[in-house]
């Protein structure tokens, strides 16, 4: 094997070893469905929603060194915005929009 295939051939396999360790979510996420949250964020307005009560577009809610700070807080969040907003999400649709915030914003770790 010639030096250039040497290195191109260790470049990807750090980048895949690196991939995979970014695709690493708290047990809580797993198997959760990321569209499904989305589409339920979007539904919902929650960025709306959030944009009224916090400043700029709303996202200055999402702050992982305030006071949600584990991904089993997180989710207890999202359940908390659907018992107080009366939407009737099944638990596994919280989870959804609970994983896609961790995906976006908090990035916990298992």
């Amino acid at each position: 094997m010639t030096p250039w295939k040497t290195v191109t051939c260790l470049a990807a396999t750090l980048l895949l070893a690196g991939g995979a360790s970014a695709q690493q979510v708290p047990e809580i996420f797993k198997g959760a469905d990321l569209k499904l949250g989305e589409k339920l964020i979007a539904d919902n307005k929650c960025n709306q929603c959030h944009a009224q009560k916090w400043t700029d577009d709303g996202k200055a809610i999402y702050r992982p060194t305030g006071r949600i700070n584990s991904p089993g807080l997180l989710r207890g969040m999202v359940e908390q915005c659907n018992t107080e907003m009366n939407l009737s999400l099944f638990p596994e649709e919280v989870t959804a929009i609970a994983a896609v915030l961790n995906r976006d914003h908090y990035r916990f770790g298992p």
